[in-house]
């Protein structure tokens, strides 16, 4: 009898081997799935860095305004790394007026983009422009 019940023991050891195992490879492959998708977010949100550090190089800047919907446009292209490009904001909170910098450039709608010393260029650029005006490459 005891004999058969160190048959029946091994037999359990091994399936709780075979179960620990397998819940091992899934883990592994949850964590590799999970890795890929968060490097796979951080690439999408970052991949414009290079040309956002480029164009500050160049001396471009970016004037909005906070709550203009053609600006927020404009920065949701380059995602999070607006934070590279040079961008001065006119509004001041709680007042019509404009901030001191942006009526001494005289401008009057937005966004305008301005590079080096040439006069401001109003509205939305597609990345593609900018990229041409300033020698900045796309990735």
């Amino acid at each position: 009898m005891s004999e058969e019940r160190r048959r029946r023991q091994d037999e359990r050891q091994g399936s709780r081997d075979g179960k620990t195992k397998s819940a091992l490879i899934y883990g592994v492959v949850a964590i590799l799935l999970v890795g890929a998708y968060l490097g796979g977010r951080y690439y999408k949100n970052h991949k414009y860095d290079s040309f956002a550090q480029c164009l500050a190089a160049k001396q471009a800047k970016m004037y909005g305004l906070y709550w203009c919907p053609h600006c927020i446009e404009q920065k949701e292209m380059f995602g999070a790394s607006f934070h590279y490009v040079p961008y001065v904001e006119c509004a001041i909170k709680g007042s019509s007026e404009l901030a001191p910098e942006c009526k001494a450039a005289g401008l009057k709608l937005f966004p305008s983009w301005q590079f080096g010393a040439a006069p401001p260029k109003e509205g939305v650029l597609p990345l593609e422009e900018l990229s041409e005006k300033t020698g900045c490459s796309l990735p």
